[in-house]
């Protein structure tokens, strides 16, 4: 999953640098990333995964890091299998 994380960030979060070159830590708004993008990104990984961020995740920590993303995201498709 954090491949294709990094991939999506690629595509839409408009960084100035290389994803590839980022901690899994790293905060990707200190990288560059802007609101504008995180959103976009946001909306990319609902697409990708086919889940949907409830408005309690709708804030910049869960999009913070390719960790904090990947955890929101392991939740969400967790709580959908259980659906």
């Amino acid at each position: 999953m954090t491949e294709e994380i990094r991939q999506i960030i690629k595509n839409h979060g408009r960084l100035p640098i290389d994803v590839d070159t980022l901690a899994l830590d790293a905060d990707l708004y200190q990288a560059g990333m802007s609101s504008h993008a995180s959103v976009t990104v946001m909306l990319a990984l609902e697409d990708h995964f086919d889940i949907e961020f409830p408005d309690l995740m709708l804030n910049p920590t869960v999009f913070e890091s390719i960790s904090s993303i990947e955890a929101a995201v392991s939740e969400l498709r967790s709580k959908a299998e259980v659906s």
